[in-house]
């Protein structure tokens, strides 16, 4: 009671297999069993679900947020990622004063794909080989 459904944004992860399944799951059948879910669950007055990473690549969580944007949805659709947006950046950078506009490049690029992905505009095209590299870590806490 007294839920302001209209006042939340949603942060969920994505429905994937999991990050220790060796079976992987296409953008398409993330976005099918994650919107599904979804639809059943979380009413339209909700304006916003930004997805976490939840340990994907860059170019995974990209993907599939993407796959999400293909049809129209009662919400708006986006990220908030942490890792599978610093994660190229970071490494890019790697504390080096030299590095710094790398890193910002590497970084615009990040927010660029993911800014087309929640269009549902998002190709894959042109990505590095790091932004591939899965991040998950077992265990892992913020």
């Amino acid at each position: 009671d007294n839920v302001l459904f209209e006042g939340i944004l949603l942060k969920p992860s994505m429905v994937t297999p999991g990050a220790e399944s060796k079976d992987r799951a296409t953008p398409e059948k993330v976005a099918e069993y994650t919107l599904k879910l979804l639809h059943q669950r979380i009413p339209p007055a909700v304006p916003g679900i930004m997805f976490l990473s939840g340990g994907q690549s860059e170019v995974e969580a990209t993907l599939n947020l993407n796959a999400m944007n293909q049809g129209p949805n009662p919400w708006h659709v986006s990220f908030s990622y942490a890792r599978a947006l610093q994660n190229t950046c970071l490494k890019t950078w790697g504390g080096r004063p030299e590095n710094v506009k790398a890193a910002q490049d590497a970084l615009l690029i990040r927010a660029k794909a993911n800014s087309l992905a929640q269009l549902g505009k998002y190709t894959g095209e042109g990505e590095s080989e790091e932004a591939k590299k899965g991040m998950f870590v077992k265990g892992y806490t913020y």
